[in-house]
């Protein structure tokens, strides 16, 4: 397996297929997975002849599971390592919930020429957390009954999350697929606890409006309006507005899980996107 180093000796795991001097996409998971979790898009850009990278974050799927680093500087930092290590040039940064909100902390912040555009999946952007500045977001009461959640049980947490709102399998039509449920619960399990407890304060009450606001490159926000984890209001509503060059595509029914249950809408509107 291939891993890169951190400055603070973070052995961070990552994903390299495809031709290495084709246009690279660089993918970005979600909490709490990994980047098991960009299966139909790392398979479908492949097969399309593109170069595909994706890293497991620190402390989630096969990277180190160490104590500290989970903010969202570190986050961006480790990306930063892996771009590094690679020598990517103009990539296309595609991230999904906390994915996205790391995508838009590296992007602003990228060295030139590494970036090429940008793509943020039901992405956590702006701050999901209610604030001063942002009076409609979610209480913080609704971060620690995660928190509590997670510490009491972590297991039966993850399988709840899975088989209800992430994939909109708690909705009355739907039809739960026992498969994507176990699969998001087997990366979920693979991650540290630590990681995961002290990556919700990074994915809920990190700030990215300054972040948004500098980025300068093409960006592709997409987001599912039944969105049950991160509400489309909260989010891309209020994105769309920061970004200089940002387009926004709404999804009517979709969940948070689209990228899988709904795979083949979403990889034709990526690869329009790259392509464009």
């Amino acid at each position: 397996m291939a891993y890169v180093t951190t400055k603070d000796g973070v052995e961070i795991f990552f994903k390299d297929w495809g031709p290495k001097d084709a246009q690279a996409i660089m993918f970005h998971h979600g909490w709490p997975l990994s980047s098991d979790d960009w299966d139909a898009q790392l398979l479908f850009f492949v097969n399309k002849g593109y170069r595909v990278v994706a890293h497991d974050r620190r402390g989630h799927g096969r990277s180190s599971q160490v104590a500290d680093g989970h903010d969202m500087d570190h986050y961006a930092a480790d990306v930063a390592a892996v771009v590094a290590a690679l020598d990517l040039q103009e990539v296309v940064h595609i991230g999904h919930s906390t994915g996205g909100g790391e995508v838009a902390r590296y992007v602003a912040r990228a060295e030139s020429g590494r970036v090429g555009k940008a793509v943020l999946i039901g992405a956590v952007p702006p701050i999901m957390l209610k604030t001063d500045a942002y009076p409609n977001g979610l209480p913080l009461e609704t971060f620690d009954g995660f928190r509590a959640s997670l510490a009491a049980d972590r297991s039966s947490f993850y399988r709840e999350l899975a088989a209800g709102p992430f994939y909109g399998f708690n909705r009355p039509a739907a039809e739960p697929l026992p498969a994507v449920i176990d699969n998001w619960w087997r990366q979920g399990m693979m991650g540290g606890a630590k990681a995961h407890y002290d990556g919700i304060k990074a994915f809920s009450e990190t700030d990215f409006t300054d972040d948004l606001k500098a980025i300068n490159v093409p960006t592709l926000i997409m987001h599912g309006e039944d969105d049950q984890i991160v509400p489309i209001d909260n989010s891309a509503r209020l994105s769309i507005d920061l970004l200089s060059k940002g387009e926004l595509k709404v999804y009517p029914d979709f969940s948070h899980g689209m990228a899988t249950v709904n795979a083949e809408t979403i990889n034709a509107d990526l690869l329009a996107f790259v392509e464009g």
